[in-house]
């Protein structure tokens, strides 16, 4: 079925166009990723497919059928009104169902028992007790809980994990056909919730068009990439890697037209100057043809590389020691007794759970947060480089050329000239015109990319990095990549960028929970490799798995899991009741063709659910 046509499309900001006559198509199962340096359009064209913005020129077409579900950067919640109120805003019966019930639920205490046999029946009305235990599903692996909570008390992360379930439900439920757009959908999870947002996209049969900066969330969801670049729209089939290739050999070709239109424009050139008398039609065509030419010759090929050897501050023998360090916030232990002692060149990802205290662990190495006990020594030539989370901070708005000036003119490197302040902006992607834009007019992306090259512009030798890659874009993201792979200094960066992870640090802080941190000595995808291995060699025989289920029956079961319980036997008995029936219109060979593609279709479907139902109905037996 075919979603969207876009044609001759144009938005501009000012006078520059963001693009300019883009057209693509997105067809019923498509899986796009949107890639492009931050500032030139990402975000608005997303806005203008689902009508939050309009388009100057151009026609986009949406099937009547379709609708578009979107997830934005910033999400839009009432503050006063609950998680489970900000979720479940549509009126449906089915979703009010679900949310009186939730309710009802939703806690230790005994419910009203008339206010729940009304939900309770509601539920059985309306059937709505399978997509009941997709909305769990959803909740429970984006770790959000006490659904009574008011939006407004969540940390900006913990609201676009609600925003998050919200799509993923609203998908799940609304329409069988819908486009899920999604702008960096994987900022604020941590590595096991991407993993899994991964698996749920793939299996769900979604359209999909997002932006990301996680290039491996990126090659396991989409099939095709489109990429604006210069105003202009370029689409691939297949995965990141084949992209790189295929933009590489783009800009080569280019390159060599934009060489040859130079070297063509020269001579017109000389032939215009001597201003011919003639306004033939020979000549007044050549004329035309001049300026098209002036035009391909004008045209500027980035270089979006960096290729820097950086004159760092240098490193003395000691750098930084923990000794016996301590810290806690009431009952949550951060660490327990950690002794580490930095050496030069290190890299060291910092991975965990959201929650174990990761970015407090990087506070109390840079000084700005106390241990509770032990001793933290610090080097007296280090020199931090702290990239945060707050972002950037300006005191007055100032263009952004002035405020990297304001940091120091130059940027000294190993062989002793230096690079201005200009010439360092326009290696990380702002070039000449963009330097002298106002901060407060820059897009949010190109914010974060130039509160790195602050941090990078002061020349530290010891750089702590929390979460680097959220909102930048993939060019900066390369940029920042080359830069640090060739950097002399120590490194610890949190991140749940899989791919940057893997291609900068050499081990890894994992942070467990209850104070323990493992030193593991590899990158991250090693990492869950052997975590994969130990699950496997912890995997109990089936007498201790009895044992274990015997031990488990003496905890009380909640009365919601016990009404589950009951309703995942009534499910269980009734899809078993379907397949039989499906497996016997199967075998009689009588069924006409569509009646048995639909009935294939549907006894896959049934098995999948009682898979679902069958491992939940266990879980909750033992």
């Amino acid at each position: 079925m075919h979603y969207v046509t876009v044609e001759g499309l144009t938005k501009s900001y000012g006078e520059k166009p963001l693009f300019e006559n883009i057209s693509f198509h997105i067809e019923e199962g498509d899986k796009i990723a949107l890639v492009a340096l931050n500032g030139t359009g990402k975000s608005t064209l997303l806005k203008i497919l689902c009508g939050k913005e309009h388009e100057e020129a151009g026609k986009v077409w949406i099937h009547k059928d379709v609708t578009v579900v979107m997830l934005e950067q910033s999400s839009q919640f009432n503050p006063q009104q609950s998680v489970l109120e900000n979720i479940f805003d549509h009126d449906h019966p089915v979703l009010n169902a679900i949310k009186e019930y939730e309710h009802l639920t939703d806690n230790d205490a005994e419910p009203d028992a008339h206010a729940l046999t009304a939900a309770i029946a509601k539920m059985d009305e309306l059937n709505a007790w399978h997509f009941d235990s997709k909305v769990k599903q959803v909740l429970g692996k984006l770790n959000i809980h006490h659904l009574d909570q008011p939006v407004g008390t969540l940390s900006g992360g913990q609201q676009k994990r609600v925003a998050l379930a919200k799509v993923l439900i609203d998908i799940g439920f609304e329409h069988k056909h819908t486009l899920l757009i999604m702008d960096e959908p994987t900022n604020h999870l941590d590595v096991g919730m991407i993993e899994w947002l991964e698996n749920y996209l793939d299996q769900e049969n979604v359209t999909l068009l997002l932006v990301t900066h996680d290039r491996y969330f990126l090659d396991s969801v989409c099939n095709e990439i489109m990429e604006l670049d210069g105003g202009e729209l370029y689409i691939y089939k297949g995965d990141y890697e084949n992209y790189l290739e295929k933009k590489a050999a783009r800009e080569e070709s280019e390159k060599a037209s934009t060489e040859k239109a130079r070297n063509l424009y020269r001579k017109e050139l000389e032939w215009m100057r001597k201003q011919p008398k003639a306004r033939t039609t020979k000549a007044k065509s050549r004329i035309d043809a001049f300026y098209d030419v002036k035009e391909k010759a004008a045209k500027r090929i980035e270089q979006q590389q960096l290729e820097l050897n950086v004159k760092m501050t240098r490193l003395g023998g000691k750098i930084l020691e923990l000794k016996k360090v301590y810290k806690s916030y009431g009952d949550l232990a951060i660490l327990k007794g950690f002794d580490y002692t930095f050496k030069k060149g290190e890299r060291i990802g910092v991975v965990g759970r959201n929650g174990v205290g990761k970015s407090t662990f990087l506070n109390l190495l840079l000084g700005t947060e106390n241990a509770d006990s032990g001793k933290i020594n610090i080097g007296d030539t280090v020199v931090f480089g702290n990239y945060s989370q707050q972002g950037l901070e300006v005191k007055e708005d100032m263009r952004v050329i002035e405020f990297v000036k304001n940091i120091a003119e130059n940027f000294p490197l190993a062989d002793g000239t230096k690079v201005s302040a200009a010439q360092f902006l326009q290696l990380f992607l702002f070039p000449p015109e963009k330097q002298y834009t106002f901060i407060s007019k820059l897009s949010g992306g190109e914010k974060r990319r130039l509160h790195l090259l602050s941090i990078l512009f002061r020349n530290p030798n010891f750089l702590v990095l929390d979460e680097p890659t959220n909102d930048l874009d993939l060019p900066t993201l390369s940029i920042l990549e080359d830069f640090l792979q060739t950097y002399q200094g120590c490194i610890v960066i949190v991140s749940h960028d899989r791919y940057f992870m893997d291609k900068l640090v050499d081990h890894l802080f994992v942070f467990e929970g209850d104070g323990v941190v493992r030193d593991f000595p590899g990158n991250y995808t090693q990492y869950r490799e052997w975590e994969r291995d130990q699950e496997k060699i912890k995997a109990p025989e089936p007498a201790a798995k009895e044992m274990s289920i015997a031990e488990n029956k003496t905890r009380k079961m909640s009365f919601k899991e016990k009404r589950e319980l009951e309703q995942l036997e009534k499910d269980i008995e009734s899809l078993e009741h379907e397949k039989k029936m499906l497996d016997e219109q199967l075998a009689s060979g009588s069924l006409p063709y569509d009646q048995l593609e639909k009935a294939s279709v549907r006894i896959g479907e049934v098995i999948q659910l009682l898979d679902e139902k069958g491992m939940r109905w266990l879980e909750l037996s033992e």
